[in-house]
């Protein structure tokens, strides 16, 4: 294991927490009943509502993302309630099954590891619930196994083709503050996320947005328990209520330093603009490795059309188990932590050993991104895996 210089963990979540953020969060404990904390927060939720670009509400849980699902599912249904799931990739099946746990008959449409949402099939399976029985569709924004970006705009005009009430929930753990995400305008009733990829901040705040459409249906959720009911949260009359109970103070210095760096000083909207160049970046430099030499090594991207291309994660591939083995090189051998090809084949199937994910979301920039694709180059040479030359040339054009 390199010792020597920063070590670069450049997976999908937990994401670099900035410096800044980690120095917010060393201090004392503070107090709890009145004072700072208690001034601070009203502005940490406001700029939650500018980062999702919403007028209406945010709820604050101490949890990860798998929190957030379970929040958004035990408000949103009852029992004997059905949902519609869009499946993508590990992420959208696992808040498939986060609903079935609780009891949610769910009707999923999966459109595989390697292909967006079809707007059309969503319209034509709300269609044939002439029953409405269907109270919500759930998708992800951009599902973090496969790295495809989905066009949540085009799945609300589809529900609204036709004609159907069902509520549209959206996961945007991997890509909110990385990838345009517009909550109102695209007509999104819920959205989740979760404080460690986008956010900057460590796991531990799961975040649930909602509109007044959201909340007046969650007036008769049979399954809010004391604890995932937004209602206080959103509503609180007492401090404590914004929480559940006693505030993850910590994090909530943390957050409020990482919504300076993203919100107030650099803005959403070019934050969004550097995530592009990053991933475009990444892209030129995968596409040139799969070119010539690289073809026989299998090199490519996971998702073919850059529309439907998260801006936060790139999900790789190339032939068993040059993947795995090019990831324990560059942990190894220059300090690079990659990601695991997660859910992009069956468990214990060795064609998994195919896949990796490099992250470029969050507290990133070039030289970050430059360094990583630069490990991965060598460790290609290394492990005498063929490849197309001039990829890191066609990654600092892009970036230039």
């Amino acid at each position: 294991m390199i010792l020597t210089g920063r070590q670069y963990l450049a997976i999908p979540g937990p994401s670099v927490v900035p410096d800044r953020v980690l120095n917010a969060m060393h201090r004392a404990s503070p107090d709890i009943y009145t004072g700072e904390l208690h001034d601070m927060v009203p502005g940490i939720q406001e700029d939650l509502k500018r980062l999702a670009r919403t007028k209406h509400h945010v709820a604050i849980y101490i949890a990860n993302g798998h929190g957030a699902w379970e929040a958004a599912n035990t408000n949103l249904f009852s029992t004997g309630d059905h949902a519609l799931a869009l499946v993508t990739g590990r992420f959208g099946e696992g808040w498939a099954q986060s609903a079935e746990a609780l009891g949610v008959t769910v009707r999923r449409l999966d459109f595989g590891r390697r292909s967006p949402v079809d707007p059309d099939e969503v319209a034509r399976a709300l269609g044939e619930d002439r029953d409405e029985r269907i109270r919500v569709v759930l998708m992800t924004h951009a599902d973090t196994a496969t790295s495809v970006r989905n066009d949540v705009a085009a799945v609300r005009a589809a529900i609204d083709r036709a004609g159907h009430p069902a509520l549209l929930a959206v996961d945007c753990i991997a890509s909110l503050g990385c990838d345009v995400f517009e909550m109102d305008a695209w007509g999104v009733d819920v959205m989740v996320s979760a404080s460690q990829k986008g956010m900057m901040t460590p796991p531990g705040l799961g975040f649930v947005w909602l509109n007044e459409k959201a909340r007046q249906a969650s007036t008769g959720a049979r399954w809010r328990t004391p604890y995932w009911d937004w209602t206080p949260r959103i509503e609180a009359k007492q401090f404590y209520q914004r929480f559940g109970g006693t505030a993850p103070t910590h994090h909530l210095y943390g957050l409020r330093a990482a919504l300076d760096m993203l919100v107030r000083e650099e803005g959403i909207e070019a934050a969004w603009r550097r995530h592009e160049r990053l991933a475009r970046a990444v892209w030129s430099a995968f596409e040139a490795w799969g070119d010539g030499d690289g073809a026989s090594a299998g090199i490519g991207l996971n998702i073919a059309d850059p529309a439907f291309r998260s801006h936060a994660v790139t999900t790789v591939k190339m032939a068993s188990p040059r993947a795995t083995q090019l990831r324990e090189w560059t942990k190894a051998n220059a300090g690079v932590t990659l990601g695991i090809g997660l859910g992009m084949a069956p468990e214990g199937d060795p064609a998994a050993d195919g896949f990796m994910r490099i992250a470029h979301m969050g507290h990133v920039n070039t030289h970050m991104v430059l360094g990583a694709l630069g490990a991965i180059e060598a460790g290609m040479t290394a492990l005498g895996i063929p490849h197309g030359a001039g990829a890191l040339s066609r990654a600092a054009e892009a970036l230039a």
